[in-house]
């Protein structure tokens, strides 16, 4: 019983979730944002923001004091582990196939050894981040048993599928938990730390601060 509920009803209360809980997220952050005021002619904004240049160049300073100014292999690892976190799932074949079956829906899917070497590198990425959390006094000294919960619940997912992938222990046991890890992620994004990976554009964007990729349009 309890495997038949993992299994259908709890998939569609976690993608509920995750859906109203992003909803309300941006709900917040439109209500605790306000729209800034400028100092200068509207004009000579207008005509600032059309230059690109000047865009890019605004952009590329921001970076500056960054971690990608101070680590550049720990931001690489970081944008890897970020992208691979979003595009994996959506454009993996398995999910794809029964996302037609139970909705109708067909996205495009990378093939299936190409997944594996992604799951694979997002593994690797995991590991480097809990490795400096574990080994780099600078960065255990702040982390919280909060830091290893969050990147378990990032990681379990693609450790279990990748495991269930290649059919290594028992083959129900490992998907029943794969996809129990899938839904408790996608139940936790909307509240937790994961949720700017989504939310990661929409607050460099709108925000005008010094580590924004625009001057901004909103404030705190």
């Amino acid at each position: 019983m309890l495997y038949d509920f993992i299994r259908g009803q709890l998939v569609s209360i976690a993608f509920i979730i995750f859906i109203l809980g992003l909803i309300f997220q941006l709900i917040q952050f439109f209500k605790l944002t306000r729209k800034k005021e400028w100092f200068y002619p509207p004009l000579e904004a207008k005509r600032e923001r059309k230059t690109v240049g000047k865009w890019v160049s605004f952009c590329l300073s921001s970076l500056n004091g960054t971690l990608w100014k101070m680590d550049p292999l720990t931001t690489v690892v970081t944008s890897v582990f970020h992208v691979f976190l979003i595009l994996v799932p959506i454009f993996l074949l398995g999910h794809n196939i029964l996302l037609d079956q139970s909705w109708g829906l067909s996205l495009w899917s990378l093939p299936e050894p190409i997944t594996d070497i992604l799951t694979l590198v997002f593994l690797i990425c995991a590991a480097f981040f809990l490795g400096r959390r574990l080994f780099l006094s600078r960065v255990r000294v702040i982390t919280t048993a909060y830091d290893y919960l969050v990147l378990l619940i990032a990681g379990a997912p693609f450790l279990t599928g990748y495991f269930a992938y290649h059919q290594w222990f028992n083959y129900d046991t490992v998907m029943t938990l794969h996809i129990l890890a899938g839904e408790v992620m996608l139940i936790t994004i909307p509240f937790t730390k994961l949720g700017h990976m989504l939310f990661f554009f929409l607050y460099r964007f709108l925000i005008g601060n010094e580590y924004s990729f625009a001057r901004g349009e909103r404030t705190w």
